[in-house]
C-alpha cells in the first residue's frame, strides 16, 4: 500500500522518473520478476507495476529496514492519522532528525567510495618508522627511487633510548653518507669491565679495535641516529597516522603490483613493498611468516640524566649474577644509558612492570643486590625513556627457509629477523638490511634505466633476500657464539661449569673475538651504486649524488 501511495504520489507530481526503495523484499522480487508472485500479493503487485507503466523510467530495489528507518516511521506515525497529509518541498518533522542522519552517513559513504576509487601510485612503499625504514628510504633515495613511508603512530617514535653501533653497522652508514653525523658527537667504547656480583671479581672485556677504516664501538642515541636519517629525506617521505588494512598482490598487463588498502580507504599502488614494521608486524604476517618467539627474558633500559655531570670515565659496566644481567655505559659528560635483563620467576612481575607508576622503585629492588653505582644510575632516569620489553627472536631455521619475499612484497630489519640484543647486533643488522636492498635496487635502476615493475623487481628482491638470510641467521645463532646464547651464558646458571664457561672462556676469549673468528661485527654489506644521469655506476661518493 504505502508503495502504491507512492507512485501515485510522484505521478501527481508530474515526475517521469522514479527509485523506489523498499523493506518488502517478497514485494520487490515479485516487482523485478526475481521470483514468481505469492497469490497473497498479486493484487497489490498488479496495481505497483501498472503505476509504474506510466513513468518514463523507474527502478525499484530493497533496503533493510535499519536503513529505510524513515519509512518506518512515517508508516508507525501514519497509524494515528485518519486523514490525507501531504509535504512538498519540506521534511515531515517526525522524521527530521533521522533524515539529517541518513544524509550525513551517505555523504560519508560517498566520501569513502570516492577515496576507494582513488588509487594513489608509488614506486616504493615501506610500512613503519624506525632504524631500517629510514635507512632502507636513504639507501633508494641514493639509487633515485623515491619512497612513501606509512607509520600507525602520530609522530616519529624514539623508543629504546639509546643503542650500540659496531663497525658494520659504521660501514653502513659509510654507505648512506650519514656517518660522519654521528661520529663527531659520540665516543669509541675503549673499555668495558664485567662484574661477577656474587664473588666480587671484575673482568676487563677486550674491546674491538678500529676496522681497517677506522670504525669503532661508540653508543648512541637511537632519536639521533633516526634524526640523522630523516633529515636527510623530503618532508612528506613519512606519512603518519597511516594504518594498514589489507595488502594484496595484483597483476596489470604482465606487471605486478602491491596494492596497499589503508583504514581510511585510501588505496595505494606499489611496485615494491617492504615491511619494516619490527616483531608486531603486518607484512611479514602476510608473508606467513612465523611469529617470533619469547627467549623467557625481558629487558628494561632507560637513559639517565645528570645535569651537573656524573664524573664516570667512558667505560661500559656489566655486572651479572645467576638469572641478572644488567649494566651501563656513558653517552656523553650528562647522560648513561642503562639496561636491566632479567629471567622470569615465581616472584618476577614480568610485564606488570611496564606500566607500574613506580617503575624505578621496582627496578631497583631487582637489582638490588647490584653495586649502589647501578642503582644511583637507575635512579637518575629520565622516565619518558624507560621502557620494558620481552626478548623476542626468530628461530634462524624459520629465516633461512621461510617466505622471506614473494613477488615484490619483503620484509627488513626486526621484521625479518628479530633477535635478542646480546651482542647489540640488532640495529646493525638493520642497517645492512637497507644497503643491500639499495644495492640491488640500484643495480636494477642501472640496468634498465628505471625502476621496472613486476618480474625485474621481484627476481631483486629474491637477490636481496638469498645475500641476506644467511647472514641474519648467522647474527641470531652464530657458529657457537650467537646472540642467544651469549645471554644464556652470561647470565643464566650457578654451576661450576656455567662459571667456568663464562668466566675462563666466554669474556675472556669468545667476547673478543667475535667479529674475528666469525666476521659478526668487522662485516662489511658494500656500498651503493651511484646512478647518474647515464646511469653509469660510480664510486660511492656522497657528493655525487643530489
Amino acid at each position: 500500500m504505502a508503495m502504491e501511495e507512492g507512485i501515485n504520489l510522484a505521478r501527481d507530481l508530474g515526475l517521469w522518473e522514479v527509485e523506489i526503495k523498499s523493506d518488502a523484499q517478497v514485494v520487490v522480487n515479485a516487482i523485478t520478476n526475481a521470483v514468481s508472485w505469492p497469490s497473497s500479493i498479486l493484487k497489490v503487485v498488479e496495481g505497483i507495476k501498472l503505476g509504474l507503466g506510466s513513468f518514463k523510467h523507474w527502478l525499484v530495489s530493497h533496503i533493510s529496514r535499519h536503513d529505510n528507518f524513515a519509512a518506518h516511521i512515517m508508516a508507525r506515525e501514519a497509524r494515528g492519522i485518519h486523514d490525507c497529509q501531504i509535504w512538498v518541498e519540506d521534511t515531515p518533522p517526525v522524521i527530521a532528525i533521522q533524515v539529517q542522519l541518513d544524509v550525513n552517513c551517505e555523504d560519508n559513504l560517498e566520501r569513502k567510495r570516492e577515496r576507494e576509487r582513488e588509487m594513489e601510485e608509488q614506486d616504493v612503499v615501506i610500512v613503519g618508522v624506525g632504524i631500517a625504514s629510514l635507512a632502507t628510504t636513504m639507501a633508494l633515495k641514493r639509487v633515485g627511487v623515491g619512497a612513501l613511508v606509512l607509520e600507525k603512530s602520530e609522530g616519529l617514535r624514539a623508543t629504546g633510548g639509546a643503542l650500540g653501533l659496531q663497525p658494520n653497522a659504521w660501514l653502513a652508514l659509510d654507505a648512506l653518507g650519514v656517518s660522519h653525523k654521528l661520529t663527531t658527537t659520540y665516543a669509541p667504547c675503549k673499555k668495558r669491565n664485567v662484574t661477577n656480583v656474587d664473588t666480587g671479581e671484575t673482568q676487563q672485556v677486550p674491546s674491538t679495535k678500529p676496522d681497517k677504516n677506522g670504525h669503532e664501538h661508540r653508543i648512541v642515541h637511537r632519536k639521533a641516529l633516526l634524526e640523522a636519517l630523516a633529515e636527510e629525506l623530503p618532508m612528506e617521505t613519512v606519512r603518519y597516522s597511516s594504518k594498514l588494512k589489507s595488502v594484496v598482490n595484483q597483476v596489470e598487463e604482465g606487471s605486478s603490483y602491491a596494492i596497499i588498502h589503508m583504514e581510511n580507504g585510501v588505496s595505494i599502488k606499489a611496485k615494491a613493498l617492504i615491511g619494516c614494521d619490527g616483531v608486531h608486524f603486518v607484512v611479514a604476517h602476510w608473508l606467513r611468516l612465523t611469529t617470533p618467539v619469547n627467549s623467557g627474558r625481558w629487558a628494561v633500559r632507560g637513559l639517565a640524566i645528570f645535569p651537573e655531570g656524573h664524573g664516570l670515565n667512558h667505560e661500559a659496566q656489566q655486572f651479572v649474577t645467576i638469572g641478572k644481567r644488567a649494566g651501563f655505559i656513558p653517552l656523553n659528560d650528562k647522560e648513561l644509558y642503562w639496561f636491566l635483563t632479567n629471567l622470569p620467576s615465581k616472584s618476577s612481575r614480568g610485564e606488570d612492570i611496564a606500566h607500574d607508576p613506580e617503575l624505578i622503585k621496582i627496578i631497583s629492588n631487582f637489582a638490588k643486590n647490584f653495586p649502589t653505582s647501578y642503582l644511583r644510575i637507575v635512579q637518575h632516569s629520565d622516565l619518558s625513556t624507560v621502557t620494558w620489553a620481552p626478548l623476542m627472536f626468530r628461530f634462524p631455521w624459520d629465516v633461512i627457509i621461510g617466505n622471506l619475499s614473494k613477488g615484490n612484497i619483503t620484509v627488513a630489519g626486526d621484521a625479518m629477523h628479530p633477535m635478542t640484543p646480546d651482542l647489540g647486533q640488532g640495529g646493525c643488522s638493520a642497517l645492512e638490511d637497507a644497503v643491500v636492498l639499495g644495492r640491488h635496487i640500484g643495480n636494477l635502476i642501472i640496468k634498465n634505466k628505471k625502476l621496472v615493475a613486476g618480474n625485474q623487481v621481484a627476481k631483486a628482491l629474491e637477490r636481496y633476500v638469498k645475500e641476506r638470510k644467511w647472514r641474519a641467521a648467522g647474527l641470531i645463532i652464530g657458529v657457537a657464539n650467537d646472540s642467544y646464547l651469549a645471554g644464556w651464558v652470561q647470565q643464566d646458571g650457578s654451576g661450576w661449569f656455567m662459571k667456568f664457561l663464562r668466566d675462563a672462556i666466554f669474556y675472556r676469549r669468545l667476547y673478543g673475538l667475535y667479529g674475528l673468528i666469525f666476521d659478526g661485527i668487522n662485516y662489511d654489506c658494500g656500498k651503493l651504486p651511484c646512478v647518474s644521469s647515464s646511469n653509469s655506476e660510480l664510486d660511492n661518493d656522497p657528493r655525487k649524488i643530489d
